[in-house]
């Protein structure tokens, strides 16, 4: 008998073969977030007919290597207005769709995309899916800015860690940033705790996304849901 992660990858598989056939179409001008998920995503869009007339964003180094391998066009990622459709995974997502992302340290670009996006489409298995968010939120901030914004944010109720990877080491996002990932006992009010963080000086991007058109929801039982909230 096939396991349950076994059967939640086959979802997303299945996921992301409708979303590609549903909302990719020739001419376009695609973005794509970062994580596993895209890279399942990449895969299947590396099947399309077409996939050479379709000019692709992308936020992480990593999603932009796996599109390279598969022969996708790869546009300059400084030059795009407007994309026609973003695709992009979650860390959570609440019962009013408001999402925590950023656990792969693209937040800000993420944000920068779907912001020009005129339609999102998140994948992402329903583990993510819960009532209200309870992860540590990634705050993305000037170096500069560490002491200050440790102490500042925990004057607000917070209890910020500053990202490391291996030995210790900070992490460092691609824009030369670092990020401090940062749990609270109470948000609220998502777009008012993100107005609150953001007005702080030396914050440059909060893992806070409230901007989406249509969820996959990728089950247990390698079935999926899609999801169109009315907002």
């Amino acid at each position: 008998m096939s396991s349950a992660p076994s059967l939640i990858k086959s979802a997303l598989i299945d996921s992301a073969k409708d979303a590609v056939k549903r909302f990719v179409t020739a001419n376009q001008v695609v973005g794509l977030g970062s994580g596993s998920t895209m890279t399942i995503l990449v895969r299947e869009l590396a099947n399309l007919p077409y996939k050479r007339s379709v000019e692709f964003v992308t936020t992480s180094l990593q999603i932009k290597i796996e599109a390279e391998k598969v022969g996708l066009k790869i546009a300059d990622e400084g030059s795009f207005v407007d994309i026609d459709v973003v695709f992009d995974g979650a860390d959570q997502i609440d019962s009013d769709f408001n999402m925590i992302k950023g656990g792969g340290g693209a937040l800000l670009r993420e944000k920068v995309l779907i912001s020009a996006a005129n339609k999102v489409v998140i994948l992402a298995d329903d583990t993510k899916f819960v009532k209200r968010l309870t992860q540590p939120v990634p705050i993305e901030i000037h170096k500069f800015a560490r002491s200050f914004l440790l102490k500042r944010l925990k004057e607000i109720g917070g209890s910020p860690k500053l990202r490391t990877i291996d030995k210790g080491y900070p992490y460092v996002t691609e824009n030369g940033n670092i990020v401090l990932d940062t749990s609270f006992n109470s948000i609220g009010n998502v777009r008012d705790k993100e107005i609150e963080l953001k007005s702080i000086p030396g914050v440059l991007e909060i893992g806070f996304f409230t901007k989406a058109n249509i969820y996959y929801k990728a089950k247990n039982d390698g079935s999926f849901e899609i999801i169109q909230p009315n907002r």
